[in-house]
């Protein structure tokens, strides 16, 4: 073999080398991001919270305005595991996967905390914080799922936690307010770009 063709050959492998590289990385990238976040399933999750502010707004004690809400998000979190596992199934993304497994734990937590604590203000009387809370702690779970998905899932988590962040900072007859424009717009807005973007 010449000298050129030994010029040729090498180059010729370190271009098939730099592909497979890239190759690799692009697989190594995609099993580390959490592709199932559901798109139009977080936008009917929004339709959701909107007809909820609505419904809530109108009710004449605190005992039915809570109910509104908690049956609401009984719904809106059916409608997101439904759609979840819709999308997850399309794409051949196992929820079961160690990506999968770390988001779902990530959201957990912030909710699981949430439920809670939505049980320990209302005891004591401290209804004016509960929009704040819920926004900030759905929030904190939707970014720190986020950190396993699509950068559109982070700054919605970022999103909602300054709307927790002004809730707080407004008078608690406002809070319904916030709660349509986190559970409502940004949830349908956020969902209707992820469809777009990222499919389903």
């Amino acid at each position: 073999m010449s000298r050129r063709e030994s010029q040729v050959a090498v180059s010729s492998f370190g271009e098939h080398a730099e592909e497979s590289l890239q190759f690799i990385r692009r697989t190594m990238e995609r099993s580390a991001t959490f592709t199932a976040v559901p798109g139009l399933g977080g936008a009917g999750m929004g339709v959701v919270g909107l007809a909820a502010a609505v419904l809530a707004a109108s009710q004449r004690s605190a005992e039915r305005w809570l109910m509104v809400w908690l049956l609401a998000a009984g719904v809106a979190a059916s409608i997101g595991a439904t759609a979840m596992l819709r999308k997850a199934a399309r794409l051949g993304a196992p929820l079961a996967g160690a990506v999968g497994r770390r988001f779902a734990m990530s959201l957990a937590g912030p909710l699981v905390s949430g439920a809670t604590l939505t049980w320990g203000v209302w005891m004591h009387d401290g209804r004016a914080l509960l929009p704040s809370l819920w926004l900030l702690l759905y929030g904190t779970g939707v970014l720190a799922g986020g950190v396993f998905s699509v950068a559109a899932v982070r700054l919605l988590g970022v999103a909602f936690m300054v709307l927790g962040v002004v809730a707080l900072a407004t008078p608690p007859a406002w809070g319904n307010l916030w709660l349509a424009l986190g559970f409502g717009g940004l949830q349908l807005v956020f969902g209707l770009y992820i469809a777009r973007r990222h499919g389903g």
